[in-house]
C-alpha cells in the first residue's frame, strides 16, 4: 500500500483505512478512479464500495461471520431510504447483537466528494483526459454540493430562530431532494440518476 500520510492533519479516508485495516484500498481507488487498466469507477461508486468494505471490516472484527456473508443487506439497510422502518430496525438491532458499534460505523462512510479529496490532494492523482462522462460527473458533484450547502443553511436558520424563540424550538431534521420530471412521459428522478443514465429513457415519438 502507498503511504498516504502527507505528515499534516489525515483526510477520513486516510483515517478510515487505518482504523478499520483496508490495507491496499488507497491502490484500489486510485486505480479504479483514473481507470488504470479497466474502465473507469465513478466517485459514488467508489464511495459505495469503500463504505461496504468498512462494514465488512466492522462485522469481521466482531467475528459475525454469519453478517458478513449479508454485506449488501446490511448496508443498504443502513444507507437507502426506501428500506421499510420494520426492517432497518430488525437489521440494526442484529448488527448490535453481534457487537458493531452501529453509529460508529454509519460516522465513519464516505461521501464521493470525500473520496475525491482524498484521491487529489493526498494522492494527487488526476484523471487522464476530460471526456463527457468525466463533465457529468463533474456537474452532478456541483449539484449535489449546493444541496448540502442548501440544507446545512436550513439546519443553521432553523437552530438560530428556534434558539431567538422565533419559532418552536423543536429538533428539526432538513432533508434537501433534488429531483427532476421529464415532462414527456413524467417519469420522476432523483437528478444524480438521472444525469448517470444520460437523461429519461423514455421512447416518446417512437414506433
Amino acid at each position: 500500500m502507498t503511504d498516504d500520510s502527507s505528515g499534516g492533519r489525515r483526510t477520513k479516508v486516510e483515517r478510515v483505512i487505518d482504523e478499520y485495516d483496508l490495507d491496499g484500498w488507497g491502490d484500489r481507488l486510485e486505480a479504479e478512479w483514473i481507470g488504470d487498466g479497466t474502465e473507469r469507477t465513478s466517485l459514488r461508486d467508489l464511495a459505495t464500495e469503500f463504505n461496504k468494505a468498512v462494514l465488512r471490516a466492522a462485522v469481521r472484527e466482531t467475528g459475525g461471520t454469519a453478517l458478513d456473508s449479508d454485506i449488501e443487506s446490511l448496508y443498504r439497510t443502513l444507507t437507502d431510504d426506501d428500506v421499510s422502518r420494520s426492517e432497518a430496525v430488525r437489521k440494526r438491532r442484529d448488527l448490535e447483537r453481534a457487537g458493531v458499534d452501529v453509529e460508529r460505523v454509519e460516522s465513519d462512510f464516505v461521501t464521493h466528494q470525500t473520496i475525491h479529496t482524498y484521491l487529489t490532494n493526498v494522492r494527487e492523482a488526476s484523471l487522464p483526459e476530460e471526456d463527457g462522462e468525466d463533465r457529468i460527473e463533474r456537474k452532478t458533484e456541483t449539484v449535489q454540493r449546493l444541496a448540502g450547502r442548501t440544507q446545512v443553511v436550513t439546519e443553521s436558520t432553523l437552530e438560530e430562530l428556534g434558539n431567538a424563540g422565533e419559532i418552536a424550538d423543536r429538533d428539526y431534521e432538513v432533508f434537501v431532494d433534488v429531483r427532476v420530471i421529464c415532462n414527456e412521459c413524467g417519469a420522476d428522478y432523483p437528478v444524480a440518476d438521472l444525469l448517470d443514465q444520460g437523461g429519461c429513457d423514455c421512447q416518446v415519438g417512437d414506433d
